[in-house]
């Protein structure tokens, strides 16, 4: 009985299947980005106006030429991330994934996703708009 059975092979197979398929949500989650957002990380995000968990946020391409404004895809150009009215901080990293001064370690694959996770994490509390020390 050293032989595998037809069972077997079909149960190593679902097995398999069912686990790679957990990875790939798993990976997906933890760039909070959907396999569409992902498909689409390294163009140009859209603009973005909703309320999500009670908060509003807001994103749109931005042209003001501010100190990372390289960094939002463009020459000059930037990506504005607003929450409740207040600028959260973005940059676009070199992949494509974005972070914010609240999710600085955990990229995201949108700006979208990015507000997202920044409102789960601030977890109710007001966003507070970095400014220059004054000299």
């Amino acid at each position: 009985m050293s032989g595998i059975t037809r069972r077997q092979a079909i149960g190593a197979a679902a097995s398999a299947a069912a686990g790679l398929a957990a990875v790939g949500a798993a990976r997906a989650s933890a760039t909070g980005a959907a396999p569409h957002d992902q498909a689409h990380a390294g163009a140009e995000p859209d603009s973005f106006d909703e309320v999500y968990l009670g908060r509003r946020i807001q994103g749109a391409p931005s042209h003001d030429g501010g100190h990372h404004a390289g960094h939002g895809g463009g020459h000059g150009a930037g990506y504005s991330v607003r929450i409740d009215g207040d600028e959260l901080h973005v940059m676009r990293n070199a992949d494509g994934t974005w972070i914010s001064v609240i999710n600085h370690y955990e990229p995201r694959a949108t700006p979208r996703a990015l507000a997202r996770a920044a409102v789960v994490e601030l977890q109710g509390a007001t966003l507070v708009p970095l400014t220059p020390p004054a000299a």
